[in-house]
């Protein structure tokens, strides 16, 4: 019988991207007598409470949620500075257009931190664990900050794995890893178990991943109710929730970048083939209706121009897609001067209707 990851095109690709200690970073970031102290973003009256702590203030045991009173008491040094909600949410802002370069599928769990499914990436780098190096990099280079990412086939060990080599760091768990890697662990660090639920499971013997591996489907169910059966899953490394958009898209696009700039209009078909492929695969895939096709071109000179065209019916086809373009793009070409980058974009979605169409085939067939 194949091991799992001798089929891994099967598996999903998932990335985890936690910025580290984000809002402490931030202000370590704009004010430069903060680095390298311990900081605190909280309040710092009787009631305060620790919203983020830099990593110095950790070493001390500092963390989030602790009264301010008390982390003081624990670093008498510790430097408190008020909240600034408005830039955090700025500069997540910034990261999640870096993240939608490459995926439409960004699930934001907070203002730092986000799943990725790559498995039909906007932007290919051949694999999940590139895509994750090039954000990081962008992150680092476009906000001044460093941020973690876990790569892995799904959510729960993703997660795990940006947790690995924080902070700064990149860790992949590949699907041969996956099951010897949670044996270890203990149970509170798996998502979903909170320190209540941990202490319910070290009261029936289950302290590590193997302990909770050892449980029959159930007893986990008849003990933990409708959970169980995600922990039965999650001590095998198995996770099957999906990464769940925020928000209905509104387009699908892809571009793509020459070596040497283009000239000629029978380069352009097959030049486009990569930017077709990945279109119609997130197209496709999210089972969504289009009607506008938008193509972009920019030259030499980086001065860019955009054509579009509405169909009167839904884009069933990705033949409809390349006609489209092509028709878009032909009287551009022999181009003024030379296209360094050509894209190709839907818009005008619409899921609903997707799902309406689906429905009438499946009751015509």
């Amino acid at each position: 019988m194949p091991h799992p990851s001798d089929q891994a095109s099967h598996f999903r690709r998932i990335i985890h991207i936690d910025m580290d200690a984000f809002y402490a970073s931030v202000e370590q970031r704009d004010d430069p007598a903060l680095r390298g102290r311990p900081l605190a973003v909280g309040g710092t009256g009787e009631r305060g409470v620790v919203a983020a702590a830099s990593y110095e203030a950790r070493r001390f045991g500092i963390h989030s949620a602790m009264a301010s009173v008390t982390a003081r008491r624990k670093c008498p040094g510790l430097v408190f500075v008020p909240p600034r909600f408005e830039v955090y949410r700025a500069v997540s802002r910034q990261v999640h257009a870096i993240l939608a370069c490459y995926t439409p599928l960004i699930q934001p769990l907070s203002l730092d931190e986000a799943y990725l499914d790559v498995t039909a990436p906007l932007i290919d780098r051949g694999s999940a664990t590139a895509i994750a190096q090039e954000i990081r990099a962008r992150i680092r280079e476009e906000t001044g900050l460093t941020a973690s990412a876990g790569v892995s086939y799904n959510k729960l060990l993703a997660k795990l794995a940006s947790d690995h080599r924080k902070p700064d760091g990149l860790f992949v768990i590949t699907p041969r890893m996956g099951p010897a890697f949670v044996e270890t662990l203990p149970v509170g660090r798996f998502h979903g178990i909170g320190p209540a639920t941990a202490a319910r499971m070290n009261a029936f013997g289950i302290h590590t991943g193997l302990d909770l591996r050892r449980q029959t489907l159930d007893f986990l169910k008849a003990r933990f109710g409708k959970a169980g059966e995600y922990y039965h899953g999650a001590a095998r490394a198995e996770d099957n929730r999906p990464v769940l958009a925020d928000r209905q898209r509104k387009s699908i696009g892809a571009e793509t970048t020459f070596a040497s700039d283009l000239l000629a209009w029978d380069q352009v078909p097959p030049a486009l083939e990569p930017v077709f492929a990945k279109v119609w695969a997130a197209y496709d895939r999210d089972g969504l209706v289009g009607r506008t096709v938008t193509v972009k071109v920019k030259y030499a000179d980086f001065q860019q121009i955009t054509r579009s065209r509405s169909c009167a019916s839904p884009i069933t086809s990705r033949a409809t897609i390349e006609q489209v373009s092509f028709e878009l793009l032909r009287p551009h070409f022999p181009p003024p001067r030379g296209v360094r980058l050509l894209g190709v974009t839907l818009s005008n979605l619409d899921a609903a209707a997707a799902s309406q169409d689906q429905q009438l085939a499946f009751a015509l067939t």
